[in-house]
């Protein structure tokens, strides 16, 4: 049943027409959510298989995360930092009992988030560590993504991202990911104060490092008295089949970020965790957000973490996940197009077997649309799968099929 009085491509043509050409999204245009799947404005319905890159893991339109959402609108949206509001604290007290820290710093965006924990790290190094002043650095990973903002892409090797964006912001120090002898070797710089890391590079192509990597990396931040900065936004939440990606390996990171599913992609929510240590560097006037920590996030955060938990959301991403991994591995192992699936809970990625800048994932992608099931290449032969946490054995399992069928018809 078609849902709305436009075209599909007339709706495409005015964002073309009258907005900023800053992404490429593939030609559907929806107008509609429930769980794991929406629907476009035809009325056709597709699995989501990316989940608002990971935002959605409570799935669309969670009629908890709904009620939360109204009931806070209808009552109170902003009052800025300037006063306290009634939400705030609750939260406050939710997440970091949740996630064992002292201390959160509410924001708005991940990019957001991640620039909080670089200037909590900074101001640590000054004032506590004792670095000199101006002389602090951080050490990130190659193949990294944190966001976009100028002080973020000064330490991507990302080009599409770089260039003609600068002078770039310095003080950083990159190195390869997964890479412990080069990380102990670049920790011997007294003016090192911390190490910044995806647990899982998602936007990079689900790269998850050995076993091992996250744990070893940690203490050797510890035996350097630098502190070790998780980037979540992604993987967190459940996502990876944990709570947290870090919490599989038992890791206690010194600053955590979170962001898109904290609010079950509901509204902007991120955070920056730390402990009393770390977090009362900042004082009043050296940090904020008018949005951050408003009523209506606050709201809507701590039923997305009830929904997480109540609904055992990372037991069934680890569950499913696993499912996954098998399901496509049988596949794969008579494939030409298809060389590798990888991933952790319900974060996961294929390889396909042919250059980045070949248009092949592309058009699997556009192909699984047309089958029923929405996903996205990154880095051009990378096909990122990441359903809501709330899918069954059932549907993932006919997701499998959808994947299976149409990656056939691009056989050699």
């Amino acid at each position: 049943m078609r849902e709305s009085k436009f075209k599909q491509e007339e709706i495409i043509e005015l964002e073309n027409k009258h907005g900023a050409h800053n992404y490429h999204p593939l030609p559907v245009v929806l107008s509609r959510g429930e769980g794991v799947y929406v629907w476009d404005i035809d009325g056709n319905r597709y699995f989501d298989f990316l989940s608002a890159y990971s935002a959605v893991n409570q799935g669309h339109c969670h009629p908890k995360l709904v009620e939360a959402i109204t009931k806070q609108a209808n009552t109170l949206t902003l009052t800025s930092r300037a006063f306290y509001n009634d939400k705030l604290g609750f939260f406050e007290k939710k997440i970091t009992e949740l996630l064992g820290f002292d201390k959160v710093l509410p924001m708005n965006s991940g990019a957001e988030a991640v620039e909080t924990a670089l200037k909590l790290t900074r101001k640590w190094a000054y004032e506590v560590k004792g670095i000199e002043e101006n002389e602090a650095l951080i050490i990130v990973c190659e193949n990294n993504f944190h966001g976009r903002t100028t002080t973020i892409i000064s330490f991507s090797n990302d080009e599409d991202a770089r260039k003609h964006y600068g002078p770039y912001t310095s003080g950083f120090i990159r190195i390869p990911y997964n890479d412990l002898e080069t990380l102990n070797t670049t920790l011997d710089n007294k003016n090192v104060a911390g190490f910044l890391v995806e647990p899982i590079q998602g936007e990079a192509g689900v790269f998850v490092p050995d076993d091992g990597y996250l744990s070893k990396a940690k203490a050797l931040c510890e035996q350097h008295n630098v502190l070790f900065i998780a980037d979540e936004v992604q993987t967190g939440i459940a996502r990876t089949g944990k709570m947290l990606a870090v919490h599989h390996e038992d890791v206690q990171p010194d600053i955590l970020i979170l962001g898109k599913a904290l609010s079950g992609g509901m509204y902007p929510v991120s955070a920056v965790l730390a402990n009393d240590a770390i977090m009362s560097v900042i004082k009043p006037g050296q940090h904020g957000s008018t949005f951050g920590g408003n009523p209506m996030a606050a709201s809507v955060a701590m039923a997305a973490l009830d929904v997480v938990i109540d609904e055992k959301l990372a037991e069934n991403a680890e569950l499913q996940g696993q499912l996954f991994r098998e399901e496509m591995n049988k596949y794969i192992k008579n494939s030409k197009i298809c060389t590798l699936v990888r991933g952790k809970g319900l974060l996961n990625a294929i390889v396909i077997n042919d250059s980045e800048n070949s248009d092949t994932a592309w058009n699997i992608c556009l192909a699984l649309r047309d089958n029923g099931l929405l996903a996205k290449p990154t880095h051009g032969n990378i096909i990122r799968f990441a359903p809501p946490l709330v899918i069954n054995r059932e549907q993932l399992l006919e997701c499998v099929d959808i994947i299976s069928k149409t990656l056939s018809k691009f056989e050699l």
